[in-house]
């Protein structure tokens, strides 16, 4: 049942009767299939959605610049900061914010790059 009222047309309590009499009218009925968890086309196919990589923790400099050659940046970072002057970077660096928050003991002149080549 569905009620539309224009506003100003009817009062707030004969509104709220015209609802109170709905509500009671309504039949109420649960069935199995209601109450039974729904599975989804790809659950129901077997496919699993590939899940996030472990952020990983490197050791050192030389062991982060073996994987990511230009060092890890967070977003957003758009220069090298060398001796407090902005430099363009020389190898671009992998921008991952949780990758760099893992690796930030290695920001050695906090300028949001760790282990930056230049």
């Amino acid at each position: 049942m569905r009620i539309s009222v224009r506003a100003g047309t009817l009062r707030r309590g004969a509104v709220a009767t015209m609802l109170a009499a709905a509500l009671v009218a309504a039949p109420v009925t649960v069935t199995a299939a209601a109450a039974a968890p729904t599975v989804t086309a790809t659950q129901a196919q077997g496919i699993v959605p590939a899940a996030k990589p472990p952020i990983k923790t490197f050791k050192n400099c030389t062991a982060l610049n073996k994987t990511y050659k230009g060092g890890v940046a967070r977003a957003g970072v758009t220069h090298n900061t060398v001796s407090g002057k902005k430099k363009p970077f020389k190898v671009k660096p992998y921008f991952s914010t949780a990758l760099y928050n893992a690796n930030k003991k290695m920001d050695r002149d906090k300028d949001g790059i760790a282990c930056e080549k230049g």
